[in-house]
Formats: C-alpha cells, sequence, structure tokens
C-alpha cells in the first residue's frame, strides 16, 4: 500500500517552494492565496529569507505546511492509501486528504504557530534530542527530575527527543548521559513543544478547531497521539488538540502503518527527514519524495 508523510519543524530551508512557484501556476495560487490569508508575503521569507526568518515559529510552520500541501496538490499521481504526518505535518496531511480546505488549515496552523509562540515567551523552555537510548529508560530518568521534562517525540528507535523547562533539560541531559546516551543534542526551538508548557496554547487552538469544518479524510490518518489511524472527524479534532501537549509517537506510527500493509513512504514537503527516520523504524521499507 501507499502512505504519504509529511514533514513537520525543522524541515524548512531558504529558497523552499521557489522552483514550484516558478513552475506552476496552479502552485502560484496557491502561494498568493497563502499571503493573502496570511497579511504578508510568506512567500518572500520562504525563498530568500535567512535562516534566521525561517526560524521563527509564525513563518516556520506556515511555510512547511504550505511547502508540503502544495507538492501534493501539483503531482499528478497524489493518490494516497494512509497518510501521517510529523507534528504540524498532521496538518498538511489532514489538508492534502480532504478533511480540512486548505485555506481552514492555513488559518489553523497560523493560529497554532501564534499560539505556541506566545506560550514560549510565557514560559522560557527548549528541547534536545537523546540518542542511544531505550525509551523507557528516557521517559524513567524524565519522571524523576523535579521539572517539567518529558518525551515529546519518539522518531525513531534510539532517537527521542525531550521537551521541558530549562533547568529541567539540563538535569536530564546529565542524567542521561550517566545513564549511556550516545548524545544528548540541545535543539534550535524556540520552546518545550509537546509539553505540558504547551497547555495555554492547546486552549487557544482547542477554540479554533471548534469553528472549523472538518470532513472525512479520503483514506486513514494516521495521528501522533495515539499512532491510530482515524476517519472519524470528531476524534481527529481532539487529535489535533491534544497533540500540542502530547507526545508525537512517530515509531509508533510508522509500525502500525507497515502492520497495515504500507510498503511504500512517499515524503511530501521540504527535505528528507522522515525518510531516515523510517528507514531506521523499517529498513525494508521503500521511500522517496513527491516530485
Amino acid at each position: 500500500m501507499k502512505a504519504y508523510v509529511f514533514p513537520g519543524q525543522g524541515s524548512q530551508f531558504t529558497g523552499m517552494g521557489t522552483e514550484l512557484y516558478g513552475q506552476s501556476e496552479k502552485a502560484r495560487k496557491f502561494f498568493e492565496e497563502a499571503n493573502e490569508i496570511l497579511g504578508f508575503r510568506l512567500t518572500d521569507v520562504m525563498f530568500s529569507g535567512s535562516d534566521e526568518d525561517l526560524k521563527q515559529t509564525n513563518v516556520t510552520q506556515p511555510a512547511i505546511f504550505l511547502h508540503s500541501v502544495v507538492l501534493a496538490a501539483d503531482s499528478t499521481d497524489f493518490q494516497p492509501q494512509m497518510v501521517a504526518g510529523h507534528s504540524l505535518g498532521e496538518f498538511s496531511a489532514l489538508v492534502a486528504t480532504g478533511a480540512l480546505s486548505f485555506a481552514d488549515g492555513l488559518r489553523l496552523v497560523a493560529s497554532r504557530a501564534g499560539a505556541m509562540q506566545k506560550a514560549c515567551e510565557v514560559n522560557p523552555s527548549t528541547m534536545a534530542a537523546v540518542l542511544g537510548l531505550d525509551d523507557s529508560v528516557v521517559e524513567q530518568i524524565c519522571a524523576g527530575i523535579g521539572e517539567v521534562v518529558v518525551a515529546a517525540n519518539y522518531n525513531c528507535p534510539g532517537q527521542v527527543v525531550i521537551s521541558g523547562s530549562h533547568p529541567g533539560i539540563e538535569v536530564a541531559g546529565a542524567r542521561l548521559k550517566e545513564a549511556g546516551a550516545k548524545r544528548v543534542l540541545p535543539l534550535q526551538v524556540g520552546g518545550a513543544f509537546h509539553s505540558p508548557l504547551m497547555e495555554s496554547a492547546r486552549a487557544e487552538l482547542a477554540a479554533a478547531i471548534a469553528t472549523t469544518q472538518f470532513r472525512p479524510p479520503v483514506c486513514p490518518v494516521y495521528q501522533n497521539v495515539n499512532a491510530l489511524p482515524s476517519t472519524d472527524t470528531a476524534i481527529i479534532r481532539e487529535n489535533l488538540i491534544a497533540q500540542l501537549t502530547a507526545p508525537v509517537r512517530w515509531t509508533q506510527t510508522i509500525q502500525n502503518m507497515v502492520r497495515d500493509g504500507a510498503s511504500t513512504f512517499t515524503e511530501c514537503g521540504p527535505g528528507r527527514v522522515l525518510q531516515g527516520l523510517i528507514k531506521k523504524i523499517h529498513p525494508a521499507a521503500q521511500t522517496g519524495s513527491v516530485v
């Protein structure tokens, strides 16, 4: 079966989408509609902004979403039998499969990004990638620290991202190294995504989702919070809201997609981060990019 996966924050790069904009009139319409909806020229930042410009949450998230959705819409053979998105990528997956309109999806992504940015400013916090430890060891160590620090992204076996307060991440990093972690790498992010410190953003996103129309997607969407497929709009809404304070269960998602028959995984968006993770989760998987 053919699965499509959509990347999240971290896959952005200067110049993303430039070729699409120049070669496809259909793509160009999406880009310009996005500029109009957002009220600023996102495309200018995507095409020629600095790395620092692109790292701003209110730019990064709409940019990756836009690039991913346009790739799917512009593709002549986009016929997914199942989809999943990593964090932000779940919104791209929902638009690509018809569960959300492009305009509604972009507005939700912009609301989500703004809410997350505000939460980061209220509670300065961060994330770090932990390499070379079992998930259970990472969870146990995080649970024993008197600060907010949790497992946030289960990316692949031996790679878990932790999320929390600056002191919490610092203490956890030291203890994880003592426990045998090969490396603990601080991430250049605005805050502790997928942790309890995003509670204010979760509440704000819930209000935006409550007024947005959802339709059943054309195929099952495997969601981050439980790694399970759904076409039920009520469940999809609940899981999208919960996602902001819950971990991204990417390892389990890919394992479940393989169990349910996925044999090829096509990444739809900037970069190839997800293809690398999928190969580590299921080495026999065939991977590629939308072209």
